[in-house]
C-alpha cells in the first residue's frame, strides 16, 4: 500500500497532515502493521502544549506499548473520540478514521525532519 502523498512522515512512523495552522497526526500503515492489534490509545488532552519531537500520546497493542511523537510545536486541539471505543480503527483505517489528534501549530519547522510519501515508502516497502 502506498502512503498518501498529502502528508509527511516522521522517522518514528507518524504521519503529519498540515492544513493551514491545523495539523492532523496519525500512525503509518507500517507502524500499525508492526504493532499488530491495537488495544488502547491514550493521547494528551486538548490544551496540552508541546515542542517538536515531544511525546503526545501512546498506543498499546498485544505486542508492545509505543510512544507517539509530533514534529511541530503546538497545542493539542482535539483528540479522536472514536478511538476510545474502537482503538482498532488504527489497524483498519490508519490514514482516515484512525487519526490520533489535531494540533494547533505554532511552529512547523520540525516537519523538516520528516519525508514525503515516496521517500517514506522507499524506506519501508
Amino acid at each position: 500500500m502506498s502512503s498518501p502523498a498529502d502528508r509527511v512522515y516522521s522517522p518514528s512512523h507518524e504521519w503529519h497532515k498540515l492544513e493551514g495552522q491545523t495539523l492532523t497526526l496519525g500512525l503509518t500503515q507500517f507502524a500499525v502493521d508492526q504493532l499488530t492489534d491495537v488495544t488502547y490509545v491514550e493521547m494528551k488532552k486538548p490544551g496540552f502544549k508541546f515542542k517538536s519531537g515531544d511525546i503526545v500520546g501512546e498506543v498499546e497493542s498485544v505486542k508492545t506499548t509505543s510512544d507517539i511523537y509530533c514534529f511541530v510545536d503546538g497545542e493539542v486541539s482535539e483528540v479522536n473520540p472514536a478511538l476510545a471505543d474502537n482503538p482498532g480503527l488504527l489497524n483498519s483505517d490508519p490514514y482516515g478514521n484512525g487519526w490520533l489528534c489535531k494540533v494547533k501549530v505554532s511552529d512547523k519547522s520540525g516537519l523538516a525532519k520528516c519525508v514525503d510519501a515516496k521517500a517514506y515508502d522507499a524506506q519501508h516497502p
